[in-house]
Formats: C-alpha cells, sequence, structure tokens
C-alpha cells in the first residue's frame, strides 16, 4: 500500500469515528434531553472506556493503564 493510500484510509478511520462518536451524543441528547453540554461530554467520555465488546481495548493482551 502507498503512503497516499494509507492516509486515505487514516482518514476515512477517523471520519467513521468522529461520525459515530456524533451520532452517540445524539443518542445521549435523546435519552437525557435536560443534561448540559458536560454531562453529555463527560457520558461520552464514559463510552470510549466501555464500549461493549472492547472493555480492555480493541486488541489483546493486557489493559493499558494509561487510560484507567
Amino acid at each position: 500500500m502507498n503512503s497516499s493510500a494509507a492516509v486515505q484510509r487514516l482518514r476515512l478511520a477517523l471520519d467513521l469515528y468522529e461520525v459515530g462518536e456524533g451520532m452517540q451524543r445524539q443518542r445521549l441528547r435523546r435519552q437525557m434531553p435536560d443534561a448540559t453540554e458536560a454531562q453529555i461530554a463527560a457520558e461520552v467520555a464514559a463510552w470510549r472506556l466501555r464500549r461493549p465488546g472492547a472493555e480492555h481495548g480493541d486488541c489483546p493482551g493486557s489493559p493499558s493503564p494509561r487510560f484507567t
């Protein structure tokens, strides 16, 4: 894979992550209509750490203490 294709794939992955996070924010706003932006941000941060299927990260191995 050439570097241009790698850059495009990384950009696509990051764009998709942003879309997913935006969808999560919208879902939280629907579930908690009175929540402040700070509360939504805290919920999104907590979601990043407890995503179903990736509670210990996205790959096998020991959990990293950097994110706990």
